[in-house]
């Protein structure tokens, strides 16, 4: 099932504490910029940190956990710039571009140094504070030059900009078994395993012999009981890591489940 179209966009991200939340399902292509302090990202397969005035690129639907560390007496800081599917199709278009082949980079990098797109990036910084209806026709301006300027610092980026299709259908159980700590609905593991919502209830049942929601709670429960027994780590600290969206929610269930709190083993 084909995802909603989204608008493009600039996102300031300002934290003067650690913050573990953030968006789990990353829909479109992302371009951001680290002012300050530390982001530790996690997609499932591998671990990527940036640091200060680091610039990073995630490709579209993608699943990633989101660590923000501020700096020792400090905040952290960050400004991205959502490249949204219409445009790029605009771009293609326009210019001709085209995707000739697949691409196998990482769902996560860092874009090395280039000082068009430092300045491209610092040029948003102003934006944050002006009404956003004011800012709609020079923002789609922003999100076609951040395009040309990847383009430009590096050619190869064409075959993911311009990679339109869908997800196809992958090994279910591999995937479930290496993404089941995202906390996202249903009906985004099944858009990202290739299958509508439907054929992906039914071939989930088929592989591990019970629903998707009872299976999810089960696995999450499971591992943060390890986390929190064989590691001495805290539920406060559990929860979200695993999956769970709140910790009164997190702890009814491992209650529940195991028959003590979560805070008492």
């Amino acid at each position: 099932m084909a995802q909603k179209p989204s608008k493009p966009q600039i996102v300031y991200s300002c934290y003067h504490q650690v913050s573990r939340g953030g968006e789990q399902f990353v829909q479109d292509h992302v371009l951001s910029y680290h002012v300050s302090g530390t982001l530790i990202v996690n997609d499932g397969n591998q671990e990527h940190r940036f640091a200060e005035g680091d610039i990073r690129f995630v490709k579209r639907n993608q699943l990633g956990k989101f660590v923000k560390h501020p700096p020792e007496n400090g905040v952290f800081k960050s400004v991205s710039i959502i490249i949204d599917q219409e445009t790029l199709r605009n771009l293609s278009i326009e210019h001709g571009y085209t995707a000739s082949k697949h691409h196998t980079s990482d769902s996560i990098f860092k874009i090395p140094p280039h000082p068009l797109i430092k300045s491209f990036m610092d040029s948003l910084l102003p934006y944050e504070h002006l009404p956003s209806e004011e800012t709609s026709d020079l923002l789609a301006l922003k999100v076609k030059e951040a395009v040309l300027l990847l383009l430009r610092s590096d050619p190869e980026l064409k075959e993911v900009l311009f990679d339109f299709t869908e997800p196809g259908k992958i090994d279910l159980e591999a995937y479930m078994l290496q993404h089941y700590q995202f906390n996202v609905g249903l009906h985004r593991f099944a858009y990202l395993t290739g299958r509508s919502l439907a054929t992906f209830k039914r071939d989930f049942e088929k592989v591990f012999h019970t629903s998707p929601g009872n299976w999810l709670l089960q696995k999450r429960l499971q591992e943060a009981h390890y986390l929190i027994k064989e590691k001495g780590n805290k539920p406060s600290d559990v929860y979200l890591e695993v999956g769970f969206e709140d910790l009164s929610h997190f702890s009814y269930a491992f209650k529940n489940a195991y028959g003590v709190a979560p805070s008492k083993i």
